[in-house]
């Protein structure tokens, strides 16, 4: 008896734990399909702040639930509003006087002579490309003159981008210092007393900035913080929230009314074209919760912020019908496709949609953004605006009647970017579109037509992926990987190469923006192999492609193929031969694992030869070079690359033995049996191994000892990975393992690597539980970063990026070990 009641207690709790999945996050994801179109909640109420693109930047989307006469706001938060006084040159051309060379006198007040100074245009940049003032010396003055004429500020805001060091003064008087740069406009609230120090008439603007290393960039303009009207809009209260694979669940109490809302972006990877469709659902399902009946209407609204790259550019927006729906479609005016790169950018080409069936008696209108709120509160459901600047797409579902019987309804939320990437100097079409056949209102018809088969299928998904990270790794170890499946997913677009080969191209998001990067695709890596390999030759081939054709003359693989989204060639400013050399050969033979074959292998065998001959040469005492851990610097002698090197090499041996080409199988793994047992000799430092051969008093994680395991290669002894997980043991901290012996920073995607040398559970839970402590308790409020402190839990550097699919290498071991 006593037996059976264990029996039902450990089927219930594992159903509980099935069930709970994750609910505590740093950012919630709500809309992830690319690195454009990834909106989140910073916040754990959904309606406690404005919700997000990854980078941080406003990307509002409102939610608000009239029940009866009260209106509830459940999502997100009114975005702040500014009225220009000055405008910076994102939105005017301006012109001032300027030098750069320290002036003498005032240069600040307001009658100082400033004739013999040049005069330039805004922005002052060292980028040729946006520069309408080149400004490229270490330092620049600058003198903006402009006529103000009176009137009811009501908070005096600094508009200001500046690399590097800046002071600003207003009419003389010192209104704002930084030490540091931005990499954007911010928006700096004044002391009140400094909007009194403006004059009827005419004003000037001083700023000395100081290019101390870098880029350059100065713009400045002066703008006024709309207050915010008075609102009888009530907060809807939050009871819970649950994050599963492919969607976020939010359950809301609204007075009579239980709300539940669940975003869901199917990104299911058996499935390229449903994976690849770039919309996304939000799913509202309402019923009384008192016994009685009430009259609700749910209001969503989408900001045209999504489709600019900043605020100040001009949209055009529309209204109509399609296939059963109701859509509201917007863009910007100028359509720049693919002209811009960078790391801190949004997109500005393409055009965002809003679209629901009209069966649900949908009302859609368009708005100015400011507006939002009251025109919902005020019943006033018609169109207001089509085109200009921080534009609203809205949409009113009427539930009508609602008693206890839930009743759901849905909108769907899309974008068609027209060309996602140029590849080679080609732009190329998402996936989704099959080279031109596919239009998006193709895709929001299907969306709507298989929705209940769609959610069906992501419910069945969610379930299994949690199950099998369940029994692989334990509760903390599930809820990591529920936290990085769509995050990782979204910082790729997924297309064909003009060859007819896959690409699923990477963007580094928050590191420096390089598109399709080796070793960020190295971490990413084991969430692919599990679910779906052809992704990660869509991750691979690009860099083949480059680095067979004339444009590489290297005989080792290259760093990354670009500046996201223009993939014409590496960009990064410095080589790493052995680092993605390795990779590269680690990663071809974990597909043909995956796959059970060496075919794709065996299409880029001499490119593969060539690097592993680079590597019998370089890699196992590697020289003063980087590894992907570049923010380190460089490092000559590195242990654990010298590891990736010796496991590389006997990844080409074991891809030789599947392509049956025996002696060279033979003589790489007798090459990297016998460089490993010299490792062991060289690195040893007593009770664990060295950062750097030669120094006993340093230590590192030797994270690309996992490949090792994983592969079955058995080059190394367990007793390596025994001794140092003992070690690792005695150093963590309270968020985590240090990367290195260096600094207490680390990177969690190491350490879930790290972990999985482990040859216990108790061990592996160990070094897991201080990253979940992190992942849920940091004071970083962003799309989870893999780079953090230990000792206080706060990012260090990188967000929202792909390599966090490296946290499903538990999953990958279980599966091809165990």
């Amino acid at each position: 008896m006593k037996r059976i009641s264990l029996c039902v207690f450990a089927v219930t709790l594992f159903a509980t734990q099935l069930k709970a999945q994750a609910t505590k996050a740093p950012a919630y994801p709500l809309i992830d399909h690319n690195t454009y179109f990834s909106i989140w909640s910073f916040t754990d109420q959904l309606n406690a702040s404005t919700t997000k693109h990854w980078t941080g930047k406003d990307q509002s989307l409102i939610g608000l639930i009239k029940v009866d006469g009260s209106v509830y706001r459940f999502m997100g938060k009114k975005a702040e509003g500014y009225h220009t006084i000055v405008p910076a040159a994102d939105e005017t051309a301006w012109q001032c006087k300027y030098t750069e060379t320290q002036p003498p006198g005032d240069w600040k007040d307001l009658q100082y002579d400033d004739n013999s100074w040049k005069t330039g245009t805004a922005p002052f940049t060292d980028d040729g490309q946006q520069a309408k003032t080149l400004w490229a010396s270490k330092d620049i003055w600058i003198r903006r003159t402009f006529t103000y004429a009176n009137q009811d500020i009501n908070k005096l805001v600094l508009k200001l981008y500046h690399d590097d060091n800046v002071e600003v003064y207003l009419n003389g008087d010192e209104v704002y210092s930084y030490v540091g740069w931005t990499s954007d406009y911010k928006y700096i609230p004044l002391k009140d007393k400094f909007k009194n120090r403006l004059k009827n008439g005419q004003n000037v603007l001083a700023i000395h900035c100081a290019n101390t290393a870098g880029g350059s960039w100065l713009d400045v303009g002066l703008v006024d913080e709309v207050k915010e009207k008075a609102s009888d809009i009530l907060l809807a209260k939050q009871k819970s929230v649950e994050i599963n694979a492919t969607q976020t669940i939010y359950n809301f109490d609204c007075i009579g009314v239980d709300l539940k809302v669940t975003f869901t972006s199917p990104l299911l990877m058996d499935n390229l074209d449903l994976f690849s469709r770039p919309v996304s659902y939000i799913s509202y399902q309402v019923k009384s919760n008192d016994g009685r009946n009430h009259n609700v209407k749910v209001f969503f609204s989408a900001s045209t912020n999504i489709a600019v790259n900043t605020p100040s550019q001009e949209v055009n927006a529309q209204k109509y019908t399609s296939a059963g729906l109701s859509v509201l479609k917007a863009g910007t005016k100028a359509q720049p496709i693919l002209q811009k790169k960078g790391d801190d950018l949004r997109i500005d080409w393409g055009y965002l949609y809003a679209a629901a069936p009209n069966s649900a008696n949908v009302i859609q209108y368009i708005t100015p953004q400011e507006d939002v709120l009251a025109s919902f509160a005020a019943n006033k459901f018609v169109s207001t605006a089509k085109d200009g600047r921080e534009l609203a797409l809205n949409t009113i579902l009427n539930f009508a009647a609602v008693g206890p019987k839930p009743k759901e309804q849905f909108v769907e939320l899309g974008y068609d970017d027209l060309y996602s990437a140029q590849y080679f100097s080609q732009n190329l079409m998402p996936w989704w579109k099959a080279g031109g056949k596919i239009t998006i209102d193709q895709e929001l018809k299907a969306a709507a037509g298989n929705y209940t088969s769609v959610m069906q299928q992501c419910d069945a998904f969610n379930k299994s992926m949690y199950a099998a990270a369940l029994k692989a790794g334990g509760k903390h170890y599930a809820d990591l990987c529920v936290l990085a499946y769509r995050q990782s997913i979204s910082a790729h677009q997924l297309l064909k190469s003009p060859q007819g080969d896959i690409l699923f191209l990477s963007k580094e998001n928050f590191s420096n923006g390089s598109i399709n990067t080796v070793d960020v695709t190295y971490p990413s890596a084991p969430l692919y192999l599990f679910y779906n390999p052809h992704l990660l030759e869509g991750m691979l081939n690009g860099i083949f492609h480059y680095c067979e054709s004339p444009a590489w003359k290297n005989n080792f693989a290259a760093h990354d193929l670009g500046t996201y989204p223009l993939a014409n060639g590496q960009t990064y400013g410095e080589n790493m031969p052995v680092e993605e050399s390795g990779n590269m050969i680690i990663l071809t033979d974990a597909i043909a694992k995956a796959e059970g074959n060496a075919d794709f292998a065996k299409k880029h065998w001499k490119t593969l030869t060539i690097w592993a001959a680079y590597l019998s040469n370089n890699g196992f005492d590697p020289g003063n070079q980087l590894c992907t851990d570049d923010f380190a610097g460089h490092l000559a002698r590195n242990a654990n690359l010298s590891i990736k090197a010796i496991v590389a090499l006997g990844a080409y041996a074991d891809l030789a033995t599947r392509l049956g080409k025996r002696s060279v199988a033979s003589q790489y793994h007798s090459l990297a049996v016998s460089l490993a047992g010299k490792w062991q000799g060289m690195d040893q430092a007593g009770d664990h191994y060295g950062l750097v051969f030669g120094n006993k008093d340093t230590w590192s994680q030797k994270y690309n000892l996992v490949w090792d395991k994983v592969l079955g290669l058995q080059l190394f002894p367990p007793a390596v990975a025994k001794t140092e997980i003992n070690y690792y043991l005695t150093k963590q901290n309270t968020f985590g393992l240090p990367l290195d012996s260096r600094k207490t920073y680390t990177k969690s995607d190491w350490i879930l690597w790290t972990a999985a040398l482990a040859d216990n559970q108790k061990d592996f839970q160990a070094l897991i539980d201080p990253v979940y402590k992190y992942a849920t308790e940091t004071p970083t409020r962003v799309p989870l970063s893999d780079w953090h402190e230990t000792t206080n839990g706060k990012m260090v550097g990188f967000q929202a990026r792909s390599v966090v699919g490296g946290y499903f290498m538990k999953m990958l071991e279980t599966k091809w070990v165990k």
